[in-house]
C-alpha cells in the first residue's frame, strides 16, 4: 500500500542590502529556512558562491538529511534485528562537483559510528545496507550514497 506524505517548508529570503540584485556583488545570500512549529535555521550560500559561513548552506542540508535519513532508518532496523543501539555519531562527507555556473553531488560518504550493547556486531554491521535501501532521501537522490561505518560493542 503506498501513501504520500507531504512537507512544506518557507525559504524567505533576508539579503536584500538595499540595492537588490542590481549586481552580483550586490545582494548577500542570507535566508531563513522556516516550517510550522519548528525553530528558523539561518541559511546562506557556501563562502565560495559569497555566502555567510555562519549559516547552513543547502549543500550541508543535503548532506544532513542524508545522514540523519539513513540514521532513523538504521535505528529502525537495528531494532528489527535485535541489536540495541546506545550511541550513534555519523561524519558524512559529500563531494559536489562544480561545472560552469552549476554543479551536481557526484557521491557522498557516511561514517557512522554506532555503539551497541546488545547483539552481534557483524549483524550491526551488515544491517546498515538494509537501512540505506529504506532511507527515503537516499532513494530520492541520483548519487552513490556509501557507508563507512564502524561498530563499537559498549563496555
Amino acid at each position: 500500500m503506498n501513501f504520500d506524505h507531504h512537507y512544506g517548508v518557507r525559504v524567505e529570503w533576508t539579503g536584500n542590502t538595499g540595492a537588490g540584485t542590481t549586481g552580483y556583488r550586490e545582494y548577500s545570500r542570507d535566508n531563513l529556512v522556516s516550517a510550522e512549529g519548528n525553530p528558523r535555521i539561518d541559511g546562506s550560500a557556501d563562502t565560495p558562491f559569497r555566502g555567510t559561513p555562519e549559516r547552513w548552506n543547502p549543500e550541508q542540508l543535503l548532506l544532513a538529511s542524508l545522514s540523519q535519513c539513513h540514521m532513523l532508518s538504521y535505528l529502525h532496523v537495528a531494532v528489527k534485528h535485535g541489536i540495541v543501539v546506545t550511541g550513534y555519531v555519523d561524519d558524512a562527507q559529500g563531494i559536489m562537483q562544480q561545472v560552469g555556473e552549476g554543479g551536481h553531488f557526484t557521491s557522498v560518504t557516511l561514517r557512522p559510528t554506532v555503539v551497541i550493547s546488545t547483539g552481534d556486531p557483524a549483524v550491526a554491521q551488515a544491517i546498515h545496507a538494509e537501512a540505506s535501501a529504506l532511507c527515503f532521501i537516499a532513494s530520492s537522490v541520483n548519487f552513490p550514497v556509501r557507508h563507512e561505518p564502524t561498530i563499537r560493542v559498549e563496555s
